[in-house]
């Protein structure tokens, strides 16, 4: 998927939307990109002179990746987080960096979905987890 068919699922919207291209091969799992030019509005005070990629924003990238497994539930929801569970932060991204994200699909029940993630720069793995969302009603007027 190009970023304009992503932005067909994601109700995510720049400065926000973190996912640059992605596919979902024959296992079901989601291979999602995301290259950080130096120059989002995150890495303007995180930190000064030695810009990082903040743990949060690494969550939010793997979380819009997990959610792109949902797309066929997508249509007229929310996927918002219910959990963020056994995250580990193993190394830092950077401006100029490619984040290449797996995430694989690991429970679903009613409207609960549950998500096994990892976010790597090269060989470097920088953060792995379990993110687990709820699908809620789109009641935004302005979709």
């Amino acid at each position: 998927m190009t970023k304009e068919e992503i932005k067909e699922v994601l109700p995510h919207r720049e400065p926000m939307l973190l996912v640059d291209e992605m596919e979902i091969d024959d296992n079901h799992v989601a291979h999602a990109k995301y290259h950080v030019n130096g120059d989002e509005f995150f890495l303007q005070g995180h930190f000064p002179g030695e810009p990082v990629v903040p743990g949060v924003i690494l969550c939010e990238i793997m979380a819009q990746s997990c959610a792109l497994l949902m797309k066929d539930d997508l249509a007229g929801h929310l996927p918002l987080y219910t959990g963020i569970n056994n995250v580990r932060f193993k190394s830092s991204v950077l401006p100029g960096d490619t984040a290449i994200i797996e995430a694989q699909l690991t429970g679903h029940k009613a409207n609960i979905y549950i998500c096994q993630a990892k976010l790597t720069v090269g060989d470097r793995l920088c953060v792995r987890g379990e993110l687990s969302f709820a699908l809620v009603p789109d009641n935004r007027k302005n979709k």
